[in-house]
């Protein structure tokens, strides 16, 4: 499973994602062509990221599979 900072690079490296605001977590969102968005929250530090908690941030925050991800 990644860990934070894994998931911290790729929200960085990806033109359509921004950071929006930064308190006790960092905050990203993303803006849809339709106006929608999508908002992901990302702890601090290096934790590792559980399985069942990365499969709901793949599908309801993030919108890809982990092959997206891994690309």
């Amino acid at each position: 499973m990644p860990d934070t900072s894994e998931l911290r690079r790729y929200l960085n490296r990806s033109p359509d994602w921004e950071l929006y605001k930064r308190t006790d977590h960092d905050y990203y969102r993303k803006i849809n062509p339709d106006g929608t968005y999508r908002r992901v929250k990302v702890s601090f530090g290096n934790k590792e990221i559980s399985y069942r908690l990365w499969q709901h941030i793949l599908k309801h925050e993030l919108g890809i599979t982990q092959e997206e991800f891994n690309a």
